[in-house]
């Protein structure tokens, strides 16, 4: 059990530990490293100096439009949306007590693309212009509220199981994988295109459109979790021990996974529904801090390496430059056998 410090901040207290407040200042610099090498690697290569330099004003045009419009906002998508992920799936994880209760398997980002697919598809010509730059994330949005506040009702008991709610998620997230399929198969070609590749979760020709939306929802949504970060502590001891410490459950329960389900389908509108960083990220941030249940900001700093490690492998170090949800779901799936391999023998034991 790692050494707690108090802390007190006039009438606001609380604990920390070292470990706890090393572990994101280390990650917080691997993703600025990231987001530096991301803006640095492509085609036209860049010195890290050059790119710094560009940054803060310098750089002649060609350099400033190959930095500026072209990389960093394809790198800022990447940190921002990894981050949503990762913190998404710290919140559906702690409030369900369950490993496996992610966006990707409760639904979550299957009702956001099947939605973001919708638009894509049955909105033609108009989806691909000014509409794409509001219809899309809004219908992503609506499609992920949906599904979260179906999942949630009719997985919900007189209370949340995680393994009843994990099996009511998969259920909507196999029909909502059919009307996506549906969808492809009476749609144009060049539409169909479009949609398959947004599907696997890609980076590709990201611009500043697509920084704004996720980073308003990360700002804003993030801050408030943040903020209710005592109520998601208390919700991780179980529903007796919440109630004791006066936190309104079911309010409580219902406005985290909001938040969840809101990060979510916002950065599966900006990038595309990525594989298995929200499942991923949260308990590798748990190892490495070592605490009792998946910390908030771990898990998303954890989430941005993971998308931002991702694209940069899958647009430098592959023969052929592939969508960065396709390395993240080579990588994520071997990580859920394990949980579902441990989880077995955990139940057995």
């Amino acid at each position: 059990m790692p050494h707690r410090r108090a802390v007190r901040l006039g009438p606001v207290s609380g604990t920390w530990t070292p470990r706890g407040v090393l572990v994101p200042l280390v990650l917080a610099a691997l993703c600025a490293l990231l987001v530096a090498l991301g803006v640095a690697r492509g085609d036209l290569a860049l010195p890290l100096g050059d790119v710094l330099r560009i940054l803060a004003g310098g750089g002649e045009g060609a350099e400033r439009f190959v930095v500026v419009d072209l990389r960093l906002p394809r790198a800022l998508t990447g940190l921002l949306v990894g981050a949503s992920f990762g913190l998404a799936g710290a919140l559906t994880q702690t409030i369900t007590r369950n490993p496996l209760a992610s966006p990707d398997l409760l639904g979550i980002t299957a009702g956001a693309g099947a939605a973001a697919v919708a638009l894509i598809v049955l909105g033609g010509g108009a989806a691909g212009g000014a509409l794409a730059y509001v219809g899309l994330p809004l219908s992503a949005l609506l499609g992920g509220l949906l599904t979260g506040v179906a999942v949630y009702a009719l997985a919900w008991r007189g209370g949340i199981d995680g393994f009843r709610f994990v099996l009511v998620g998969i259920g909507f997230s196999a029909a909502l994988g059919s009307v996506t399929s549906w969808l492809l198969l009476r749609a144009e070609i060049t539409d169909a295109g479009r949609a398959q590749v947004w599907l696997t979760g890609s980076l590709n020709a990201r611009g500043w459109e697509h920084v704004l939306p996720a980073l308003v929802a990360l700002v804003v949504v993030g801050g408030a979790v943040l903020v209710a970060a005592f109520a998601l502590r208390a919700l991780a001891l179980g529903d007796d021990s919440a109630r004791g410490l006066g936190v309104r459950l079911q309010l409580g329960q219902g406005a985290l996974l909001l938040a969840g389900v809101v990060l979510a389908a916002v950065a599966t509108a900006c990038a595309g529904p990525i594989a298995f960083v929200a499942l991923c990220a949260p308990q590798i941030a748990l190892r490495l801090v070592r605490s009792p249940g998946p910390p908030l900001l771990a898990s998303a700093l954890v989430g941005a390496a993971i998308v931002l490690g991702g694209d940069l492998v899958a647009r430098t170090l592959l023969p052929v430059e592939l969508p960065v949800g396709i390395v993240t779901a080579a990588l994520g799936a071997p990580y859920l056998l394990h949980l579902l391999v441990r989880r077995t023998r955990e139940a057995s034991a």
